[in-house]
C-alpha cells in the first residue's frame, strides 16, 4: 500500500498589535476630549467606541489567538468588549432603548464594572512587565484611568477622580499612538526605528 506524501502548509499572520493599539489610541483620544471639557456629549464618541475601541481591538484579539498569544488575545479582547459595553451604556443613558430603561439606570452599576476592570488591569499590568516598557506604561496609565473612573462613578472625590481619569486617558492615547507606530515601523523596516524598551526580566529570564 503506497502512502501518500504529507504536505504541511504554514500560514503566517501579521502581528495585530499595531491595529489594536491604534484603535485604543483613537477611542481614548476622542473620549478624553469630552472628559477634559474640550468637546461635549457622547454622541460622536459612540462610532469610535464601537468601531475603533470595539471592533479593531476584537480583531486584534482574534489574530493574537492565532499566534497563541494569550496575553495579547486577552488584553485586546477584554478592552474591545469594554468599549462595546460602554457604548451600550451610553445608548441606554441617551434613551435609545426607551425612557423607562434610561430612567432605571443606576450609575453605580457602571462603577462596579469599572472596579472589575481595574482588578483585571492590575494583573494584566504584571503580565505587561514581560512584553516591553511602552506597553507596560500603557497598562499603568490604564490602572489610573480605572481608579479615576471607579471612584468618580461611585461618588468618591468625584471631581478629583474625574480629572485623574481624563488626563490618564489622554496619556493612554498618546503612548498608544507611539506603540502602534513602533509596531508598524520597526517591523516594516526590519530594525528599531522607535525603541519600546526591553522586558523587565523579573518573571522570565
Amino acid at each position: 500500500m503506497n502512502q501518500q506524501p504529507v504536505q504541511q502548509v504554514k500560514i503566517q499572520t501579521a502581528d495585530p498589535s499595531a491595529i489594536g493599539l491604534f484603535g485604543l489610541a483613537i477611542v481614548t483620544l476622542v473620549a478624553s476630549s469630552q472628559k477634559l471639557g474640550l468637546t461635549e456629549g457622547v454622541s460622536f464618541i459612540l462610532p469610535w467606541a464601537i468601531f475603533l475601541g470595539g471592533v479593531a481591538q476584537l480583531f486584534a484579539s482574534i489574530q493574537d489567538a492565532k499566534h497563541n498569544n494569550v496575553f495579547g488575545m486577552t488584553a485586546f479582547g477584554a478592552f474591545g468588549l469594554f468599549w462595546f459595553g460602554v457604548g451600550m451604556s451610553w445608548l441606554i443613558q441617551l434613551g435609545a432603548f426607551g425612557k423607562a430603561l434610561a430612567g432605571a439606570a443606576d450609575p453605580k452599576q457602571l462603577g462596579m464594572a469599572f472596579v472589575g476592570y481595574l482588578i483585571f488591569s492590575l494583573f494584566m499590568t504584571v503580565g505587561a512587565m514581560e512584553t516591553h516598557k511602552v506597553l507596560f506604561s500603557i497598562f499603568v496609565l490604564i490602572d489610573f484611568l480605572f481608579i479615576g473612573l471607579s471612584f468618580s462613578t461611585l461618588g468618591v472625590m468625584p471631581e478629583m477622580m474625574h480629572d485623574l481619569a481624563a488626563f490618564s486617558e489622554l496619556l493612554i492615547s498618546l503612548v498608544s499612538f507611539y506603540a502602534s507606530a513602533a509596531a508598524v515601523l520597526n517591523t516594516h523596516f526590519g530594525r528599531v526605528v522607535l525603541p519600546v524598551g526591553k522586558p523587565f526580566g523579573i518573571f522570565k529570564k
